[in-house]
Order: C-alpha cells, then sequence, then structure tokens
C-alpha cells in the first residue's frame, strides 16, 4: 500500500498546546514549524538535520495522545485497503483522511513528500514507536488488522501483552500493540522512546517539567508539562530493539 514514511503526533490539550511545544522541541532537538490548520492547531518538529517525523496537535477534548500519520504514494488507495481490512473513516479531506482502527485507535492517510532521512539520536534517545494500548477483547482482532495494513515485520514482544510490528530499514516510527489488563471502551496511544540510559533520559525530562509516575525493570512512564504520559523505554535508539544481553563468562 505504500507506506513510505511514519509521523508520530503528539495530541495534547489545546489550552496546553505551548507547554507541550517547548518541551518536545527540546526533547528532540527540533524547532517548529509555522502553525497549521483552522485554529493553528497543527505544527511540525523540524530536525536540524534529516527529515521531520514528529507533529504535535492541540485539541479541544480530552487528554489527549498520539496517533501515527502515514505518508503514503496513493492515499486514495490506502484507505480503500484500510476500510476493506476494517477501519472507518472518520473525515475525509483534500489530499488526506482520518481513519479509526477496528478498537478505536485513530490513525492519518496523509502524502508522501520524499520524506527519506531520519534525524539523528539526540542525548542517547529517540523518539520511535507508537504504542497502541488495546482492550483484551480487541487485541488479536487489532493485531491482525495492523499487521496487514502495514505489512511490516510483526514479532512478538519481550513479554506476552506486547506485539512490535518493525518497519523496513529507515522509516522513523514503529508501532507496538500492548494488550491491557482491563476491558475499557476503545484503545488509545502514547508514545515510546527508546533510550541508552532510562535514569539519564529521566532525570534530563525532569529538569524540562516532566515528572515521573510509575517504574518497571526496563521502562518508566512519564507525564510531560501539558499532562500526557509516555514511556522511557531501554531499547537502542539507533535500532529500536532490544539492548543485546551481555555475554556471561563460563564458571571456573
Amino acid at each position: 500500500m505504500g507506506i513510505r514514511w511514519t509521523y508520530a503526533f503528539i495530541d495534547r490539550p489545546a489550552a496546553l498546546l505551548g507547554p507541550a511545544q517547548s518541551f518536545w522541541t527540546t526533547v528532540t532537538d527540533t524547532r517548529l514549524s509555522e502553525s497549521r490548520g483552522d485554529q493553528g492547531e497543527f505544527t511540525t518538529l523540524l530536525p536540524g538535520a534529516g527529515d521531520p517525523c514528529v507533529k504535535v496537535q492541540g485539541v479541544d477534548s480530552g487528554d489527549g495522545g498520539a496517533h501515527l500519520d502515514f505518508a503514503v504514494e496513493d492515499v486514495d488507495a490506502f484507505v480503500g485497503s484500510a476500510t476493506a481490512l476494517g477501519a472507518t473513516v472518520v473525515g475525509a479531506y483534500t489530499g488526506w483522511a482520518v481513519l479509526r482502527s477496528p478498537a478505536g485507535q485513530l490513525f492519518c492517510a496523509v502524502p508522501w513528500h520524499g520524506e527519506s532521512v531520519r534525524s539523528a539520536v539526540v542525548d542517547g534517545s529517540r523518539l520511535d514507536q507508537v504504542c497502541v494500548d488495546v482492550p483484551p477483547t480487541a487485541y488479536d482482532t487489532e493485531v491482525a488488522f495492523w499487521e496487514r495494513l502495514t505489512a511490516w515485520d510483526s514479532l512478538p514482544g519481550s513479554l506476552p501483552e506486547f506485539h512490535v510490528l518493525r518497519p523496513p530499514a529507515g522509516l522513523p516510527v514503529r508501532v507496538l500493540l500492548q494488550r491491557l489488563g482491563t476491558d475499557r471502551p476503545g484503545a488509545s496511544a502514547h508514545l515510546d522512546l527508546a533510550c541508552a540510559d532510562i535514569a539519564a533520559t529521566r532525570a534530563r525530562h525532569e529538569e524540562l517539567g516532566a515528572t515521573a509516575v510509575a517504574h518497571g525493570t526496563h521502562w518508566t512512564v512519564m507525564r510531560d508539562p501539558a499532562g500526557g504520559t509516555y514511556c522511557l523505554t531501554g531499547r537502542d535508539p539507533e535500532t529500536g530493539g532490544l539492548p543485546k544481553a551481555t555475554p556471561t563468562a563460563d564458571p571456573a
């Protein structure tokens, strides 16, 4: 279906768009594009080198979250294929469309404008993943939908509740599906950063106004100054994969 580039969209309440933009431009070492949209709700985070892959949107209702934009060669063909797989069209606009997955996660189809070069890792971390949080009763159907939609490498995650969709080399944002422990109405999504050193990245983010919410062995949940949650994960910022285990010596 011609997915040529991927964007991670940071969705935050419109009233807190300024703090969100300030925090995420600093974290990603980018600058803001000019605002777009009827209410100036859209901005792109522009790296110093490479092509952008992160955008910020001010939303009028809810606490925000995250979603994916797929930059494709033929928007109409992509939308047709997505709806045949079970997606619904939420909004059709000139040249682009908003869709909803079977479990309720929003995503967009947008034209590809030749983006091809990833930006660099920033201070040992990279925003490289959108995690779709799926109610357990919808999980298998949702995994199958995203597998077919992207046609990317489909891999079991490090734990039974995770499933990874790994894009072709060069695409900047991948997809993780997470099965939640309890049912709730609809799927949602959050951002993940791959971090060489979670503690160091956490300290830097806290200096910029973020707060830690929860901790695991290889992850930390954070809340940014606009109230949105995201995760710092112990993965290789270059490849997005888990770090290779250090071999242990045989006992003497």
